[in-house]
């Protein structure tokens, strides 16, 4: 019996379907957006999903895992290391979809698929932390960082990158 079995075919195969699901997988993972047919990217959020709440937890065997589904080391690694960290505070949620349009040799339906950045806390600042120390060394001008020089940008050089030209360097 399939009772909870919940599975989509993409009328293929078996073996196409891992295909499918392996390349997807790893697309989704490289370029971190992708544009596909509605219903493989509805199958791919599932997909994606269980592969980052397993890298959440960076275990040899999670990585095994991982490694039977993508079969590239380096996208492992990709995974654990700069990926599943993104997502380490919540729950769920990876990944959005937008509906695109229609495409024009089938009319299939598109959608494009990206796993979602979260946007990083802002540092407190220690003045409002009012620590009592730092109001007197900021007072003397100790804490305060040396000012770092910004380059002061001309309204040609906008134009020439616009263009192409590349300004001659001068020999002194």
């Amino acid at each position: 019996m399939r009772h909870r079995l919940k599975s989509e075919k993409f009328s293929r195969s078996e073996g196409q379907v891992r295909g499918l699901k392996k390349s997807l997988l790893r697309a989704i993972l490289i370029e971190e957006s992708i544009k596909t047919t509605h219903e493989k990217a509805k199958g791919l959020t599932i997909w994606v999903a269980k592969l980052i709440t397993r890298a959440k937890v960076d275990n040899l065997h999670n990585r095994r895992l991982a490694y039977s589904e993508l079969d590239s080391h380096t996208l492992v690694k990709r995974l654990f290391e700069e990926i599943a960290p993104r997502f380490k505070d919540i729950p769920g949620g990876y990944t959005r979809m937008f509906d695109i349009g229609w495409r024009k040799g089938d009319c299939a339906k598109l959608s494009l698929i990206e796993l979602t950045k979260l946007a990083e806390k802002p540092k407190p600042i220690a003045a409002k932390a009012g620590k009592k120390g730092e109001d007197k060394k900021e007072a003397k001008g100790e804490a305060k960082p040396a000012a770092v020089k910004k380059e002061s940008k001309k309204i040609g050089d906008g134009v020439k990158k616009l263009l192409g030209k590349k300004e001659k360097k001068e020999k002194a």
